[in-house]
């Protein structure tokens, strides 16, 4: 009997821990990508190719709009509110910021960034008043972000120099996270690190991770933070994306040190992680491109909970609730704990 224990418990595992998804729904189809989402009025809003915007009702899927930010078929992979508006900004130059009337949809350019360089990676409210958006540098590889206060748009001063080669990834729109003190901004490529912000003093400070680093595919992809102390990192390489070896980091102290977590044991390359609210960071989803992953430990041991291929981002709508979005497609994720 010995030589069947092995796969009985495999089985088992594998057959309780399924038990966590309660249902999976695709509540949206259509030839786009999407890879930023916003939740507001109970209803999944999106930003994604050929300049499309729009919202599907959680409640009922058959109440969703769709419009056009530009007659231009821009690419977005930003999205983010304030009280009265959205705003997005596209990925290539000129980088033109929309902002969206929640009262109408009624669209405007609020700013350009006309560089040849320019290309928006995240775009993240800090508070209700207070906006970042981050793009890749310009020639003089010095940090390059957008900043949104007293209700305008103007370019951030800083001094903060990216090393050749640094640069970030717009694959979710999270690679940037906030508390009431910091903002924090994950890069890759030929250096991952940590670009810390104190909202305060308005300063930057930064940090080395330990994450897999070094090619211009690699680095950290997305991050979530749930206090001014603990966040979590997540990543890899999009070009080998099984690769599975220090992709996921954790810290304890505000991001000045990470520790590889699951190292070899992990279903591999992952572009957006989000916290469950009110868990203090115990309770993880994540998602990439082949795979669905869930942590109930901080971040230091992973399941995967589903195959399904094609997600980019995702969000907590509430304790048992998830929304997945990415290429076609929007899906929500019921879950039993």
């Amino acid at each position: 009997m010995r030589k069947f224990l092995p796969a009985l418990f495999l089985f088992l595992g594998a057959f309780m821990f399924s038990q966590n998804i309660e249902s999976m729904k695709t509540v949206f189809t259509d030839k786009i990508s999407i890879r930023a989402i916003e939740m507001y009025d109970n209803k999944i809003w999106y930003s994604g190719t050929d300049s499309k915007f729009g919202f599907v009702d959680l409640k009922d899927p058959e109440n969703h709009k769709q419009i056009l930010l530009s007659e231009k078929k821009l690419q977005f992979r930003t999205l983010a509110q304030d009280k009265n508006f959205f705003y997005a900004v596209n990925i290539e130059s000129p980088a033109e910021f929309f902002k969206i009337s929640k009262k109408d949809l009624t669209a405007e350019i609020v700013f350009s960034d006309t560089a040849k360089t320019a290309f928006y990676d995240a775009l993240h409210f800090v508070n209700k008043k207070h906006a970042f958006a981050f793009s890749d540098a310009n020639t003089d590889n010095k940090l390059k972000l957008a900043e949104y206060k007293k209700g305008k748009w103007g370019m951030h001063d800083n001094t903060v120099i990216l090393n050749k080669g640094e640069a970030a990834f717009a694959a979710s729109n999270t690679n940037m996270a906030s508390t009431k003190n910091y903002l924090w901004i994950a890069t890759g490529g030929k250096a991952s690190r940590i670009l810390r912000l104190n909202l305060k003093k308005d300063d930057f400070e930064i940090f080395n991770t330990p994450f897999v680093q070094g090619e211009s595919s690699q680095g950290i992809y997305s991050i979530d933070f749930s206090d001014d102390r603990f966040g979590i990192a997540v990543g890899g390489d999009y070009t080998k994306q099984e690769a599975n070896v220090n992709n996921i980091a954790t810290t304890k102290d505000a991001g000045q040190t990470w520790q590889v977590q699951a190292s070899g044991q992990n279903a591999g390359y992952t572009t957006c992680v989000k916290i469950k609210p009110g868990s203090g960071g115990r309770e993880i989803i994540s998602a990439g491109d082949r795979h669905i992953s869930y942590s109930s430990d901080f971040g230091k041991t992973w399941k995967k909970i589903s195959d399904e291929k094609g997600f980019f981002v995702c969000e907590w709508v509430d304790g048992n609730t998830v929304v997945f979005a990415g290429k076609d497609k929007i899906s929500v994720m019921r879950l039993k704990f």
